[in-house]
């Protein structure tokens, strides 16, 4: 992946971020500690700001850079969660990976993530929307329809009661409400697609 693709893709992942922080808060408002937004918002910020010298990598290493930003200046759970996520995509990923490699990396990503959060899907996390993209990659579906299962897996979460994080002290309170942090997955896989689809 040249740079330029991969600058495009921060700066799709951040846009689309600062453009939901708001609908991502007030998710997180009603089942969590409310900032989920604003701190996704300044982590991909605090990406966006140092562009050139993460794309300027080769792709696993960009990728470690990353995530190692979003752990440092996201905050609460989200930061080690989304850290973790994209500094194990870049530690499983070849410079340059096929489907086949970004199937299996990713499926070790949920790994790595399932363990740093001590979830597992079904418990109304973003696990419940990576595990579905990682079936729809695996199982060589199209960009679109990773998207499609992303977003149907966002909103699988409403009638979820939450079983880990903040959301989980409400009990039944939790259920008939999306997950922040599934939906702001599924905005990183659609901007993620969209970005790679247009280049």
């Amino acid at each position: 992946m040249a740079a330029s693709d991969f600058s495009h893709l921060i700066a799709a992942a951040a846009d689309t971020i600062a453009l939901h922080a708001e609908e991502l808060t007030a998710l997180d408002q009603a089942i969590g500690d409310g900032d989920h937004g604003l701190n996704m918002k300044r982590g991909f910020e605090a990406v966006r700001a140092e562009t050139d010298a993460i794309a300027a990598k080769p792709l696993p290493d960009a990728l470690k850079a990353l995530g190692t930003k979003l752990v440092m200046t996201v905050g609460g759970a989200s930061g080690p969660l989304f850290g973790t996520l994209f500094m194990t995509l870049g530690k499983e990923l070849p410079p340059v990976p096929d489907r086949a490699a970004l199937a299996s990396a990713l499926g070790k990503a949920i790994e790595a993530v399932s363990a740093r959060g001590k979830s597992q899907p079904g418990q109304k996390t973003m696990l419940d929307v990576l595990q579905p993209v990682y079936e729809a990659l695996a199982q060589g579906k199209t960009a679109s329809e990773i998207v499609d299962a992303a977003d149907h897996a966002a909103e699988a979460t409403v009638p979820m009661k939450a079983l880990r994080g903040r959301a989980s002290f409400l009990g039944q309170r939790s259920i008939g409400h999306m997950d922040a942090g599934a939906r702001s997955t599924a905005l990183l896989v659609r901007a993620v697609a969209e970005a790679i689809e247009g280049s």
